[in-house]
């Protein structure tokens, strides 16, 4: 098990950075977020420039994406980074960030979609972070549970999600390393400074608008590099808006692709969890251990405190 360390958990008064480290977004789409983690959370909210800039489809170029999240990782008094929405340009400027600054004073980074490549430096590193619901989707329609999974995280109460059966499912129990995000992403790192290592880990997986030949050859990538083949388990979250060829069609659904590659593995599978690109995206500690149970009556996930906050 790769060691990992908490950064320090919130407590009212905390100060924390809201930014767009990728794609743009209206400043408006935010304001509800930021006033649930400062009227209901008793946070206080540093906001970020790229939260009311644009550049193309990006909320800013490279270089003040860039800027802008350098700044919130060196800054000592900001305990946690929630980004405002995901997109695209995370990858872009992964590599050229300066964890010098984090290494000392380590503060959680919070967000999905994009942000895993954030999240899989994060862990490289030696540090937890929190694939969870953003600014921009914190207050939308859905997100209750999601939005307190991502609070009682934050302030240091694990949160356990209990769900329903699912016919794909294949039973077993495992208590390892929680690791994952959006699929896309993770086969996009594969042989880069940013490639999730997947062994003894319970993965998660998760993905929106992408056709469902393109989800098969992403499964098929995972199999090829070796990381489906030695997982302690896999939740299967949320494909959603997928897309299929008007005539013929791919024949299969998204879980029934998924459920083709990892077929010749034993360990447990639960799929419909609630991780992804909607409302119900309870937030999931990257690096932290969980205690994963897939039987007839459900699934259970647990997460557990058993690592120490700096």
């Amino acid at each position: 098990m790769n060691p990992i360390q908490f950064p320090a958990f919130l407590k009212p008064g905390d100060r924390i950075g809201v930014l767009a480290p990728a794609s743009i977004v209206k400043y408006e789409d935010v304001l509800p977020g930021i006033k649930l983690f400062t009227e209901q959370w008793g946070l206080e909210v540093v906001e970020g420039k790229t939260l009311r800039t644009s550049f193309n489809q990006f909320s800013a170029s490279d270089e003040d994406r860039l800027t802008d999240m350098q700044q919130m990782l060196d800054d000592p008094s900001i305990k946690a980074i929630i980004a405002a929405r995901g997109g695209y340009g995370c990858s872009r400027i992964v590599d050229s960030l300066n964890f010098d600054s984090f290494l000392q004073t380590p503060k959680w980074i919070v967000g999905f979609s994009d942000l895993t490549a954030f999240l899989s430096r994060t862990f490289q590193l030696g540090f937890a972070s929190i694939h969870a619901p953003m600014a921009k989707t914190i207050t939308c329609a859905g997100a209750e549970l999601a939005g307190e999974s991502l609070r009682q995280m934050l302030f240091g109460e694990m949160p356990a999600y209990e769900i329903p059966a699912h016919p794909l499912n294949r039973s077993g129990h495992a208590t390892a390393q929680v690791v994952g995000g959006n699929l896309c992403l993770l086969a996009h790192m594969i042989g880069s400074d940013t490639e999730t290592d997947t062994d003894g880990k319970i993965l998660f997986i998760e993905d929106i608008n992408e056709y469902l030949y393109n989800l098969d050859r992403m499964m098929i990538q995972l199999k090829r590099s070796g990381k489906l083949a030695k997982l302690a388990g896999l939740v299967v979250g949320q494909f959603t808006d997928m897309k299929d060829n008007n005539s013929p069609t791919f024949g299969k659904d998204s879980y029934q692709i998924i459920e083709e590659h990892v077929a010749a593995f034993g360990y447990p599978v639960c799929y419909d969890f609630p991780v992804g690109h909607v409302g119900d995206n309870r937030a999931m500690g990257v690096g932290m251990e969980a205690a994963l149970s897939v039987d007839g009556d459900g699934v259970q996930l647990r997460f557990l405190s058993n690592s120490a906050a700096v």
